[in-house]
């Protein structure tokens, strides 16, 4: 799991927002499971050099395992598949594009942003 950014590298925030780990701490296309608060939430940098963040939680399985999911892409959706049952989400809306025959369900999104070299993740939600 990533640790939240030492209180002395996290850029002054606006209201509502936190560091949560440094950019470097992340991998291009792969996953990272980090805590915004007691929320498991699941970081993918992409090769844009663009953050999302998403709910670790597979709703299908119940299991905090999408940062270990498969990074991809629908058309211009980044995505990525739950590595318990192949469910494919898009990045930026958490809608399900492949419900492997289920009822769908979306996953939770965050704003994320880089500053400074560290990720911020917007806590409250408009």
């Amino acid at each position: 799991m990533t640790m939240v950014a030492h209180e002395a590298d996290a850029p002054a925030l606006p209201v509502g927002w936190a560091a949560i780990c440094r950019v470097s701490d992340l991998e291009v296309e792969r996953g990272r499971a980090a805590l915004l608060g007691e929320t498991q939430i699941a970081l993918f940098l992409l090769h844009s050099g663009r953050v999302h963040a998403v709910q670790n939680l597979d709703p299908y399985s119940g299991a905090h395992v999408i940062s270990r999911g498969i990074v991809g892409s629908r058309q211009d959706a980044p995505t990525v598949a739950s590595p318990m049952y192949k469910q494919v989400f898009d990045l930026r809306t958490g809608v399900c594009l492949d419900t492997q025959g289920k009822e769908p369900h979306t996953l939770r999104v965050w704003p994320a942003a880089v500053q400074n070299g560290i990720v911020c993740i917007r806590q409250e939600q408009p």
